[in-house]
């Protein structure tokens, strides 16, 4: 049965993501939007760089013209936060984009968008799985749908461009004496920055830019141990800093002059002081589970509401769509913003975390410096771990359900299971166990005031899971 996860529908290409189910689920998804009197505006479809990607994108847009639903398909590799910008800026009803994100290159997906340009709630997705396999799935000839007028194709940069000229802070960029690493992991976003950049004249490199979709074997997805290429680059080239998006430019990672990974929660921080302290913007800040304390203590110190969700941006848009939102964000580097969509964007992530350098005329480094000196040390890390035993997740399930009073010789003051289990410890530090939503495997999260301690934390919850 084919079921959505923490963002959308993944799966393995040729095993369960066939051309088969894909026109199953894009049947449901037409229905829905049938059933919800949204004909006349119709549904953009867009896609990444993976294989087959544009394949995928043509038998939805078949199926979905097949139903009476007008389609704007994208006329190239588009980034999701492009994609739902797009859907906003031509009042759709709502998107289609064929990615997998940030999962291996065996993987492709389906993520849906809503009529307010991001991801679908959860009432929505679980009308879409009831759907899928109840009826005859509807085709096309995709070229009867070209011509017929069914299938239209639209170059979605000018619109998504010209929002990202209003949205950042050009002057700021008048004298910007850095240069700056782009890494777009073979992904959709590639290209995105570097032309920004270079239409205001900030010096840039693009490395990993070009059509792979085999991601040549490192998973799109802008952690450390995937950014290699990117430290030696931005030490070599004696870079103020690297940045990274994931395969469909929705995440955003970065690194720092001397090589150092900058873990996405300091982005958070930053850009969330940046938006009080120098936009002078005000609203909610809304956070997942997994997400660093620093979060919360910067929402009390300048007195704004707080909101913790279940892990998945699908959460937090939520909230976007109900309250005043300044910004909201994962552990994993998907960040939204007030004034634009109620999206997690890594193209803009990025320019901002730019224009706050440009702002100060600092280096990563020194910017994260004054931001400990201001909430004091955090330090945080996460271990996933592969489940060769399906059984293993049952783990969760007990820890949940067990009274522990201790753990890595530290009182358990409480304990939360908005998402897993999380263990709030008597010196501060906490430590979270979470089946991922989109691949088989446990993830464990810690952080604490020392480095060495939350790796020591990890390696404690390791011990559970072999």
């Amino acid at each position: 049965m084919i079921k959505f996860g923490t963002d959308g529908w993944r799966a393995i290409i040729s095993d369960e993501f066939t051309f088969r189910n894909v026109r199953a689920v894009a049947q449901a998804i037409a229905e829905y939007f049938l059933d919800h009197s949204q004909v006349e505006r119709g549904l953009i479809i867009g896609y990444d760089s993976r294989f087959l990607s544009d394949k995928y994108a043509k038998e939805c847009a078949r199926v979905i013209a097949a139903n009476g639903l007008k389609v704007f398909l994208t006329s190239k590799v588009t980034p999701t936060p492009v994609v739902s910008y797009l859907v906003r800026s031509l009042r759709a009803a709502g998107a289609i984009v064929i990615t997998a994100s940030h999962n291996p290159a065996e993987y492709n997906g389906i993520k849906i968008k809503g009529d307010f340009g991001g991801s679908a709630l959860p009432s929505m997705i679980c009308e879409i799985e009831k759907k899928i396999n109840q009826g005859p799935v509807r085709e096309m000839r995709f070229e009867d749908a070209l011509n017929q007028g069914l299938v239209s194709k639209i170059d979605p940069d000018p619109y998504y461009y010209k929002h990202l000229l209003n949205f950042i802070n050009l002057k700021a960029f008048s004298y910007f004496p850095f240069k700056v690493i782009i890494d777009p992991m073979y992904g959709a976003a590639s290209g995105y920055i570097k032309k920004f950049l270079e239409d205001i004249g900030v010096e840039s490199i693009e490395i990993r830019g070009e059509f792979n979709p085999g991601f040549k074997n490192i998973n799109p997805e802008p952690i450390e141990k995937n950014l290699k290429e990117l430290q030696r680059l931005v030490i070599e080239e004696t870079a103020a800093i690297g940045i990274a998006t994931d395969g469909d430019g929705d995440r955003v990672g970065a690194i720092d002059r001397d090589g150092t990974f900058i873990n996405p929660h300091y982005i958070f921080a930053l850009l969330l002081r940046h938006l009080v302290l120098i936009k002078r913007w005000r609203g909610a800040v809304v956070k997942t589970f997994s997400t660093t304390k620093i979060i919360d203590k910067l929402a009390q110190k300048y007195e704004l509401d707080l909101f913790e969700t279940p892990i998945g941006f699908k959460y937090i848009c939520e909230i976007f769509l109900t309250k005043n939102v300044l910004i909201g964000g994962e552990e994993s580097g998907g960040i939204g913003f007030k004034n634009h969509v109620p999206e997690r964007d890594g193209i803009l992530s990025s320019l901002l975390l730019l224009e706050i350098m440009a702002t100060h005329k600092k280096n990563l480094g020194e910017l994260i410096k004054e931001l400990m000196e201001e909430v004091g040390s955090h330090y945080y890390s996460r271990l996933d771990l592969e489940l060769s035993d399906p059984s293993k997740k049952d783990l969760i399930n007990y820890l949940k359900g067990n009274s522990f009073k201790s753990f890595n010789g530290l009182d358990i003051l409480f304990k939360q299971n908005l998402d897993g289990v999380k263990f709030y410890l008597e010196d501060g530090s906490w430590v979270l166990f979470r089946a991922s939503g989109t691949e088989p495997m446990i993830r464990i999260y810690a952080e604490s005031y020392k480095s060495k301690y939350a790796n020591e934390l990890l390696n404690e919850g390791k011990k559970l899971f072999i």
